[in-house]
């Protein structure tokens, strides 16, 4: 065993029983966050404007703060992007993460030296964990790559500003340094296709023992790396055995990543965001994520079908309940209060808070009021891959209410498979079956002849890639939408078609 193999299996012991005093106290802590974070903040003008000095409970903190999404935090974030200071966190930030897809354009999410430090913790923490139960110390010996946004930084009125990847890559440990790629220049590559080309070079000879990003990306870098060399990445990289993802369903890719690689190795699922990182997978038995819940984040939960009522009850981690989907509101120590993250997320457990990540709130199908939802489709995906041994690339679904001769609308699935199967009708009307089972109002639409049952549309190899470069979002952190109440994605991908 190696001195830092050693010094990780000790720290990541430390660790664990660090991660075991908190979770074993959820609400204590979270009480604990909650006050903290109101006292930090009651002298800034958010606190100010909110009466925060008169907050006691989080029954006070429902009355007085109101849920709000980006657009309603606005306002104060622009004040803030001006150079302001003590506007919703004491002092300035220290950057500011860029990230697309308001309705008013570009958003600026603040990331403050006190909510900095966690982003980079909760990824380590996420290894460690594994490290203390697989012993597979080893891993650490070799090479790791992240797929991550360029860590090239603008500045704006004295904070500067990039994508969160890029930002958390000016934090790598120095323990890490020697072992981490690809190389800062290759990293600083804005173009994608030519950044995995120039990952490639770089990494098909190391020793690459964990990798780590975003699955449909990755996939492309397996890939292209099969394409060059002629050999599994398996076989490339003898000693690759963990893949760390977060940001979508890992399941739908895992067959063809299994046949990229040649055989399985352990993964890690993530939840991070630009506004957070909010749980990590911490036991390779359990897909349910660890909720981080002493990360100087406070969290509350609404019933996602509540969501958009008047009044909706706004619950703490005592109060949530096992397989109910829930919107996920944080209020952080980056400035964020009352904030809807726009994901939906079940509880696994409450011993400790486990959860999956369902979908997001804005990402549905309900052109009928079926609220058919992430978790439900990527399941149905998931069990028709499994019984027909088909694998898939992206998939993404759609409403289709546009129908000839009479016939009924329905839910059309667009997919681009690794190779497209014969048995088509029978692939859809299995995945149907699976999806009426997990949603009763889907059920009785289509029981109710209000629906027909589902059809798929097989797309062309790349379809996926040539609609996120269309928009200038190929590789880094983006993703396809995997739902969608319109028909704006569909109609592209079919167009894209010829």
């Amino acid at each position: 065993m190696s001195v830092k193999s050693f010094g990780a299996k000790l720290f990541a012991k430390i660790i664990v029983n660090q991660i075991k005093s908190w979770s074993s106290n959820p609400v204590e802590t979270q009480q604990k966050v909650f006050e903290d974070l109101i006292s930090k903040a009651k002298n800034t003008q958010f606190g100010e404007d909110h009466n925060f000095s008169e907050i006691k409970t989080h029954k006070d903190f429902t009355q007085k703060v109101p849920i709000r999404d980006y657009e309603e935090l606005k306002p104060y974030v622009d004040t803030m992007v001006e150079g302001k200071e003590n506007i919703l966190w004491p002092g300035r930030p220290l950057y500011f993460a860029k990230t697309s897809g308001t309705t008013s354009g570009a958003k600026y999410i603040p990331l403050t030296k006190d909510s900095l430090p966690y982003h980079i913790r909760a990824a380590r923490n996420a290894i460690l964990c594994y490290l203390h139960e697989t012993g597979n110390t080893k891993v650490v010996d070799g090479k790791m790559i992240f797929l991550q946004g360029s860590p090239i930084l603008s500045e704006k009125n004295g904070v500067k500003l990039g994508r969160l990847s890029g930002i958390v890559a000016h934090y790598v440990p120095k323990y890490l340094q020697k072992n981490r790629m690809p190389s800062w220049e290759t990293n600083c590559i804005e173009d994608w296709e030519t950044k995995v080309e120039a990952i490639v070079e770089e990494t098909k000879g190391e020793n690459m023992t964990i990798i780590s990003g975003i699955p449909s990306w990755v996939q492309m870098y397996f890939e292209r790396l099969q394409k060059q060399t002629g050999k599994k990445v398996g076989e490339l990289f003898e000693n690759f055995e963990l893949f760390i993802y977060g940001g979508v369903n890992f399941e739908p890719y895992r067959k063809k990543f299994e046949n990229l690689i040649g055989r399985s190795v352990d993964s890690i699922e993530l939840f991070p965001a630009s506004e957070g990182f909010f749980a990590f997978q911490n036991e390779q038995k359990d897909k349910g994520l660890l909720l981080l819940l002493n990360s100087g984040m406070f969290y509350e939960f609404v019933r996602s079908e509540d969501f958009f009522s008047e009044n909706p009850k706004r619950l703490t981690i005592g109060e949530v309940k096992v397989g109910v989907n829930y919107v996920m509101i944080i209020s952080s120590n980056a400035g964020l209060w009352a904030y809807n993250l726009g994901d939906t997320v079940m509880f696994t457990s409450v011993q400790p808070y486990k959860l999956i990540v369902t979908g997001r709130i804005k990402h549905f199908i309900s052109a009928f009021g079926e609220h058919v939802i992430g978790k439900e489709v990527e399941q149905a995906m998931q069990e028709a891959m499994q019984e027909f041994g088909f694998s898939i690339t992206e998939f993404t679904v759609a409403p289709q209410t546009e129908t000839k001769d009479g016939q009924l609308p329905y839910h059309e699935w667009l997919v681009e498979f690794e190779n497209t199967p014969k048995n088509m009708e029978a692939i859809a009307l299995f995945m149907d079956q699976s999806l009426q089972k997990q949603n009763s109002y889907y059920f009785d639409l289509i029981e109710g002849k209000v629906l027909q049952p589902l059809k798929i549309t097989p797309l062309q190899v790349d379809s996926f890639k040539k609609h996120m470069k269309s928009l200038g979002k190929l590789g880094g952190q983006n993703k396809v939408p995997r739902l969608s109440n319109d028909r704006k994605i569909a109609n592209h991908l079919i167009k894209l078609q010829g």
